[in-house]
């Protein structure tokens, strides 16, 4: 069973699943969302992804997955590591198509694969990847353990998994000041850049019922992985987690 507060999806009447509301979702602002993405995080974003590469230089992979890898940002990201080959899924394919031109123009085609795969399905052999990378995929995720659960099944023994989500700031004045502008300020921007109602209110409900800090980590070992641990990052916008199997 998911373990989140409360299951948010983008479209409450919709009928649809959360899985395939949140494929319909991505696919609608695929185009913008890299625009977004950096606004709204005003550039920071790109700081967080290095940080969560250099925890996971101790093993120098040489095999990476980058589970809802969306346009491929985290994915291009990892090459820093130097591995083999980085494969990307996700199950937005208005996102994997921006992300393979994305490649295509950067010549990066021969070292990351893009392709559609589901995280609670993922369709790759046990104990294939030395690293597991995931930048603010795991609230999107129908069933959180379930995901995971299979993100520790395709890591092998020793490799390392580095994922990224937003969380709270704790400390006065910081707190308040983020929430009014990513409950405020935020979905008005998303929604008048994005031309989609929906994506950036669903944002920050999904964030606020996502389990966050140390119930995150005690999941993570339920899941198959140890040694995690959560390392918030700007006072608290984003958390890097960081595990092993």
């Amino acid at each position: 069973m998911d373990t989140a507060k409360k299951i948010v999806v983008p479209l409450p009447d919709s009928g649809l699943n959360k899985k395939e509301q949140v494929a319909g979702m991505f696919d609608r602002i695929a185009g913008k969302y890299d625009f977004l993405n950096h606004l709204l995080s005003m550039g920071i974003d790109k700081g967080w992804r290095k940080k969560a590469i250099r925890s996971l230089a101790p093993i120098q992979p040489r095999q990476v997955l980058d589970v809802a890898t969306g346009t491929g940002d985290f994915a291009i990201a990892c090459l820093k590591l130097n591995p083999d080959a980085v494969t990307g899924v996700d199950i937005s394919e208005g996102m994997l198509e921006v992300g393979r031109k994305k490649m295509a123009d950067r010549q990066l085609t021969d070292k990351i694969h893009l392709q559609y795969g589901d995280s609670e399905d993922l369709p790759f052999a046990d104990n294939h990847f030395d690293a597991i990378t995931c930048a603010y995929g795991v609230r999107n995720f129908e069933n959180l353990e379930a995901g995971l659960t299979q993100m520790c099944r395709v890591m092998r023994p020793g490799g390392r998994l580095a994922i990224l989500e937003f969380s709270h700031p704790q400390k006065f004045p910081f707190r308040q000041l983020y929430k009014f502008y990513f409950k405020h300020i935020l979905p008005t921007i998303g929604k008048m850049v994005s031309k989609d109602a929906t994506a950036y209110t669903y944002l920050p409900a999904s964030v606020a019922a996502f389990p966050e800090g140390k119930e995150f980590v005690k999941i993570l070992e339920r899941c198959g992985f140890k040694k995690a641990h959560a390392r918030p990052l700007t006072m608290g916008i984003t958390t890097l987690y960081t595990a092993e199997k």
